[in-house]
């Protein structure tokens, strides 16, 4: 097969000598009879087909100096072309002129869209920019060369055919370099500078060829590239033609081409851009293609309607059109179990939240399953960037009683309480333009700041056209800090050192007369519990351990001053008497007493956390909350409810009401009747030992026992072993001490042999009178009665120590505290334990109660802590677990310590709960252990 003929355009050198001598001599020359074409004509062809399309191509073109000439050419090209007619804004500088369009040729790639009556430029001089403007829309595809074309000055050019030459195939061409330059930020910015703006706006709609629309398309796109270009491109009216476009249905492509560019203009959508949308119909079709079958046309599409979302103006319209069931719809998708990652989420959860700023969007919301999405957004820690927001959007629904509950149903109350006590990040702000469009008309600076619906609200109620804001309409939409609705005046209203600073303004006919609370990062989530609050019964929802635990973890750990609005909502409950028995069934009274008024919340217990101390004003709160309390229990309603709930409730709500009796209840006939008559103490006895139903309930348990105590005997002081160390008390004179020494006085006539071996000295008359047991041992017919060397089995010499003084006399000398540990050692085990067995093994009364007291004054004095409380307990003696119960209620203790002992209680007791029942109903009634308890 013959090879094919090298010719001269084979060469790159020849190509470029012939570019360089066509600037010089002009665009004719002779045409070659070869080819019917000039040389410069075959050059050109020859780069755009075979040397920019190999391999390396573009890089040796630029660097054999090929562009330098290329842009001189289509200088001389737009000089060459037709004269214009005038100079239109954002036209090029005024050296170039703007030309009327003309038809091209029929040898032309596309019909031309001008009018036939403009000149058309020459065939040649066309043919010629067809070739060049496409080898330098190539080049342009490589950075170094479009780094090169903006330094050689190539954007004026360009700009200047896009002007002059109307034709089709010239400005598709033009436009795919404008295109590729614009990938570059610096030549981006030269673009706008040059005036192509309007001139790309201007085929929009002058174009129908699809090829080029979509390379004008595409330029446009790629000069959305900052904020300030988008601004620049939404002013100069590139937003409508595109969106008209999408309205006429046109081929995939120019679909495809057309929802990306919208995807651009739209992000940090401004008003122009968001106004031309709308007047130019893309609403629609957009919501149309949220659908379509190809990937990423349907993604473009959604993120569009997001971004349009920034805008209040459309929100409206938008949803109108469909938008809100596309965007609750996707962002199920996304969240679903092949969902997307969190990222893509964001734009989608702004959108969503901002559709909640409009009457009618929030009814689409609701009705499209929108509540349960923000819910569970609101339960996923992943999206916890994004729950200051949702939380705001919710406070739209303020006033729509069905979504309220809705959202109560799916568990919104907890979750806003996690709200008011978690380390949630700042809402994000949003312009002006994103406010709720339900009242365009008070779009104002000076009412920009206050809220359009507070500043509606407080008008109307001003002049007198509604007589409270319960007489405006409910699906009106609070805007940034709204007033909560009038409250009911609370029967006891918060202390004054508990107000929160308030702006108040001088009272007139104005907006602002309103009262402005304080409003910050938990602003929204209060107002929508306030909301709740205000329901006929909000114990199930508001009366709850997680609900009690957020609002109190605001309180008291606030920075500064607390929200009033939350110390309302305290009040509110509290003085509710449908909310009585949840504050009973949930230990709601007792965690309000643990935490305002003693300073205990669920994270100091067992082990404390380092927190601000307690505040004079939180424990005012705190006993003004349960007074308001004691207000309904001691009510006729609250009296069947309390009776109720203890004799035929559950078992946790018998214990429960039982433990709460005491904080709530002052009447002394309530109490009585009920703790100790009809057996409610008992009942919380016997619950000790069970498993807890409350992470505090030891501490509320032991905080109720001992407010008991003090109900029962309030001016009784329990008899607490003496505070005073044993040996600063004058001991008693020893009695046996003188058996001890070299000459003994008396002489012993006995001696007790040990298992170890050591033999004591004893007066077997002495011994004899002390005991029954060792009367009949050393006096009767025993063999031991007529031996001088008596075995006292089971007995080490520290246990037999106080036994031998207490047989000899001695009382109060000081024997009894030798055995005994040091606290923080064990009981069971010692010699201490030792020598109570030997007591009781040897009948000897007095030396028990002699060796407990020692116990008792080591182990429970002001040396003993909490810990000790449980060893003494262990040891099994009833009047040292009388004891051990006093040291745990008494009334100088501490609650942390009371609490703890108490554990230790209950510990050492196990499953034999009756010894420490007895002891500590004992103690309750102020009764002597062994007495007759009432039953």
């Amino acid at each position: 097969m013959a090879t094919a003929k090298p010719t001269l355009t084979d060469s790159l050198s020849f190509c470029l000598a012939q570019l360089a001598a066509a600037t010089g001599e002009g665009l004719g020359g002779e045409k070659d009879p070869a080819t019917n074409e000039t040389p410069l004509g075959c050059a050109l062809l020859a780069l755009r087909t075979r040397h920019i399309k190999a391999a390396g191509g573009i890089e040796r073109f630029r660097a054999r100096g090929g562009l330098r000439p290329l842009l001189a050419l289509l200088r001389r090209a737009a000089a060459a072309g037709p004269a214009p007619s005038q100079a239109g804004p954002g036209s090029a500088p005024s050296s170039v002129a703007s030309a009327a369009s003309s038809p091209p040729p029929a040898s032309g790639p596309a019909p031309s869209a001008v009018s036939s009556s403009t000149p058309s430029p020459p065939v040649r001089l066309r043919k010629t920019l067809d070739l060049a403007l496409s080898i330098l829309a190539d080049c342009c595809t490589e950075g170094a060369c479009r780094a090169e074309v903006r330094r050689l000055g190539g954007i004026l050019p360009l700009v200047t055919i896009l002007q002059c030459m109307k034709t089709d195939s010239i400005q598709n061409r033009t436009a795919r370099a404008l295109g590729n330059l614009a990938m570059e930020p610096e030549s981006c910015g030269d673009i706008h500078c040059a005036g192509a703006v309007p001139l790309l706006v201007e085929s929009l709609t002058a174009c129908q060829d699809s090829l080029c629309l979509q390379n004008v398309v595409r330029a446009l796109r790629n000069l959305a590239d900052s904020p300030q270009h988008r601004l620049a491109l939404a002013q100069q009216g590139a937003v409508r033609p595109l969106a008209e476009l999408l309205a006429t249905a046109p081929d995939a492509a120019l679909t495809s081409a057309l929802v990306r560019a919208l995807l651009e203009l739209s992000r940090g959508c401004s008003r122009a851009c968001a106004e031309q949308l709308s007047l130019g119909g893309g609403l629609g079709p957009l919501v149309s293609l949220a659908s379509h079958p190809k990937r990423l046309v349907r993604e473009a599409t959604i993120l569009t309607l997001a971004n349009l979302c920034a805008q209040g103006l459309i929100r409206p319209a938008l949803g109108n059109a469909g938008g809100v069931e596309v965007l609750v719809r996707e962002l199920r998708q996304r969240r679903g179990p092949n969902g997307a990652s969190p990222a893509s989420q964001q734009p989608l959860v702004r959108a969503v939240c901002l559709l909640c700023r409009e009457a009618i969007n929030r009814a689409r919301l609701r009705d499209a399953g929108g509540l349960d999405l923000l819910i569970g957004l609101l339960r996923d820690p992943r999206a916890s960037a994004w729950h200051p927001r949702i939380v705001a959007a919710l406070v739209g629904f303020l006033y729509d009683t069905g979504a309220l509950g809705r959202l109560q149903a799916l568990g919104l109350v907890p979750l806003l309480a996690g709200q008011l006590c978690g380390e949630a990040g700042e809402e994000e702000e949003e312009g002006r333009e994103a406010a709720s469009w339900d009242f365009p008309e008070e779009r104002t600076p000076e009412r920009a700041q206050g809220g359009s619906f507070r500043s509606l609200r407080s008008w109307l109620i001003s002049e007198g056209y509604a007589a409270g804001p319960d007489d405006i309409s409910p699906d009106w939409s609070p805007e940034q800090c709204p007033l909560e609705p009038t409250e009911p005046a609370s029967p006891a209203p918060s202390p004054t050192s508990l107000r929160a600073p308030r702006t108040q303004r001088t009272p007139g006919r104005s907006p602002a007369t309103a009262i402005e609370e304080p409003w910050g990062r938990e602003g929204p989530a209060l107002l929508l519990l306030s909301r709740f609050s205000q329901a006929p019964d909000p114990s199930g929802a508001l009366v709850t351990g997680p609900a009690l635990c957020g609002l109190l973890t605001y309180v008291t750990g606030a920075p500064g001053p607390p929200s009033p609005r939350a110390l309302r909502i305290l009040s509110r409950l509290t003085c509710n008497p449908a909310c009585l028995e949840a504050f009973v069934r949930s230990y709601g009274a007792a965690l309000l007493r643990a935490w305002l008024v003693l300073g205990v919340a669920p994270d100091d217990w067992p082990a404390p956390r380092a927190r601000p101390a307690l505040h004079s004003r939180h424990r005012e709160l705190g006993e003004r909350l349960l007074q308001n309390l004691t207000v309904q229990a001691e009510s006729p309603f609250g009296v069947g409810a309390l009776t109720h709930l203890l004799l035929s409730g559950s078992p946790e709500d018998r214990v429960a009401c039982a433990l709460t009796l005491p904080f709530i209840c002052r009447k002394p006939s309530l109490w009585r009747r009920l703790l100790l008559e009809q057996g409610g103490l008992r009942l919380l006895l016997a619950a000790l030992t069970r498993p807890a139903p409350h992470p505090l309930f030891l501490f509320f348990a032991a905080d109720s026992l001992s407010c008991l105590q003090g109900l029962v005997s309030p001016t009784l002081s329990p008899a607490l072993p003496p505070a005073v160390p044993m040996d600063l008390d004058p001991p008693s004179p020893c009695l046996y001490e003188p058996l001890l020494g070299p000459a003994p006085v008396p002489a012993p006539d006995l001696h007790f042999l040990l298992d170890s071996g050591l033999q004591l000295p004893a007066q077997r008359a002495a011994s004899a009178t002390a005991s029954p047991f060792f009367r009949a041992l050393l006096s009767g017919s025993f063999a031991e009665a007529q031996m001088d060397l008596v075995p006292l089995r089971g007995l080490s010499p520290g246990a037999a120590w106080p036994v031998l003084h207490h047989l000899h006399g001695c009382r109060g000398c000081g024997a009894t505290l030798g055995p005994v540990p040091p606290p923080g050692q064990p009981l069971l085990g010692s010699e201490a334990e030792e020598a109570l067995e030997a007591a009781g093994r040897f009948l000897l009364p007095g030396l028990e109660e002699e060796l407990e007291e020692a116990v008792g004054r080591i182990h429970l004095g002001p040396q003993g802590g909490p810990e000790s409380v449980g060893e003494v307990f262990r040891l099994g003696r009833p009047r040292l677990a009388a004891h051990c119960a006093r040291w745990t209620l008494g009334p100088e203790k501490c609650p942390r310590k009371r609490a703890l002992a108490l554990v230790g209680l209950v510990e050492a007791a196990g499953e034999e709960s009756g010894p420490l029942t007895e002891a500590l109903l004992a103690v309750v009634m102020g009764i002597e252990l062994g007495a007759r308890v009432p039953a």
